[in-house]
């Protein structure tokens, strides 16, 4: 039996929050307001910026190439987060970040820094090796790492472990692969424009090929060893501070490492790039796939292992388990709840497996002893909310238990109902 400090015994109640007033910083309308202003005038900034570079043709030519790719990653993260799916607004958030800050930062800060370097060591050459290898790596990644951050610490709740690291980065990654890539595509397009250069032959062909065919997972690959550090140190116990600061910034250098390497391929010689693409980049870009899935398919175990006590409490019908357990079983009850009952019931079902993921991944959280002093008034919000959607999800998630298991479902003798304020809400680790 895990052990755990001991947690209150009542949430509190409106009447406690009525009497204290919020700060300002913590009102709604700041709280949106102020991050939404921010990435709003960066992203004016940055269209200015790259328009005025690659000029108007050239910055529609980047545009429509450089979006290729995005809707490809952006479901690509998506379906991993698909087991404990996370708001829409961190991942707008997290792209926008991306496109608008990071890439503002990034190009003000490259500048400024090779154009110091240069003039330092009136040497304009080895002043863009040493800030494409160096300047570029350190800065680009801390940039983006700030998106990370900043959802780590304001969205907490939405941030418990290695896969909504691993997403919240590649999101922030791929928008500011995206800015790059436009302002790249259209530099390559107005130098067609003067040498007259078309086709296959063409800088724009050869940029393409080079950023969006062979590597469009190059920027999100370096930011996810950013989210890895984060999401580790999420599943870190609250009581090691010195471990959850040190996770996230070997990440970072991590990230940092990899990236410099990966811009220095071009001066290893003739073939260095592609014994660089070869020989590290896919290798890596396999095992940091194969992690993510794994730990997809451990979470997916971990509901199946950990929900059971409350269907003993009670809370949970015999075959939710195993349905919430299963993506094609949810997929099925999200199915029949539509079939049913419209379009509103399949998102109910679909808010329900969302809450009871959440109330796994917390239960797993208290038994190892990792939980927060709000354990118990978190585990009753996800409670209240599971059990305000029961008419809806109940039936559909026991229709796909069944149709997704042939072998009988085991089924407890205890009856439904509202269960007694003594089972899991108050003892969470009775099994």
């Amino acid at each position: 039996m895990a052990t755990s400090p001991p947690f209150p015994t009542r949430p509190p109640s409106p009447a406690d929050g009525a009497l204290r007033h919020p700060h300002w910083w913590q009102r709604r309308w700041v709280r949106y307001g102020a991050p939404s202003t921010l990435l709003a005038l960066s992203g004016l900034v940055i269209l200015a910026l790259v328009r005025r570079q690659t000029g108007t043709d050239g910055f529609l030519v980047g545009l429509g190439l450089a979006v290729l790719p995005v809707p490809w990653l952006i479901a690509a993260f998506r379906w991993l987060d698909r087991v404990e799916p996370g708001p829409w607004r961190n991942l707008v958030f997290s792209f926008a970040w991306g496109a608008c800050a990071a890439a503002l930062i990034a190009i003000v800060a490259n500048s400024f820094a090779t154009e110091w370097i240069a003039t330092s060591t009136a040497d304009p050459a080895s002043a863009d090796t040493l800030g494409a290898t160096v300047i570029a790596p350190v800065v680009e990644e801390s940039a983006k790492a700030a998106a990370v951050l900043l959802v780590f610490l304001f969205r907490r709740r939405d941030f418990t472990g290695i896969v909504d690291g691993v997403v919240i980065a590649g999101t922030t990654a791929t928008g500011f692969a995206f800015t790059e890539n436009i302002l790249y595509l259209g530099t390559a397009f107005g130098t067609d424009q003067l040498t007259g250069d078309r086709g296959i032959a063409s800088v724009t062909a050869a940029t393409f090929f080079v950023r969006i065919v062979m590597s469009p997972f190059a920027h999100p690959l370096f930011t996810v060893l950013t989210g890895i550090g984060f999401g580790i140190a999420a599943l870190s116990a609250e009581r090691r501070p010195v471990r959850r600061v040190l996770l996230p910034v070997c990440g970072l250098l991590l990230a940092m490492g990899m990236h410099a390497f990966w811009n220095g391929s071009a001066t290893f010689g003739q073939y260095g790039f592609f014994a660089v693409y070869g020989g590290f980049m896919v290798p890596v870009f396999g095992l940091v796939t194969w992690l993510a899935v794994w730990t997809r398919q451990r979470e997916l175990r971990t509901v199946r292992a950990e929900l059971p006590a409350y269907v003993l409490a009670g809370w949970l019908g015999p075959g939710e388990p195993f349905a919430l357990g299963s993506m094609r079983a949810r997929r099925m009850a999200r199915d029949y709840a539509r079939h049913h009952h419209g379009r509103p019931a399949a998102r109910e079902v679909a808010r329900y497996e969302g809450y009871a993921t959440s109330l796994a991944f917390l239960r797993r959280r208290g038994r190892a002893g990792k939980a927060g002093p709000d354990f118990a008034v978190r585990e009753r919000e996800l409670l209240a909310e599971l059990w305000r959607r029961r008419h809806v999800a109940r039936p559909a998630l026991e229709y796909a238990s069944r149709a997704a298991a042939p072998a009988p479902v085991y089924r407890p003798a205890v009856p439904y109902g509202y269960p007694a304020v003594t089972y899991c809400a108050y003892n969470p680790y009775r099994t």
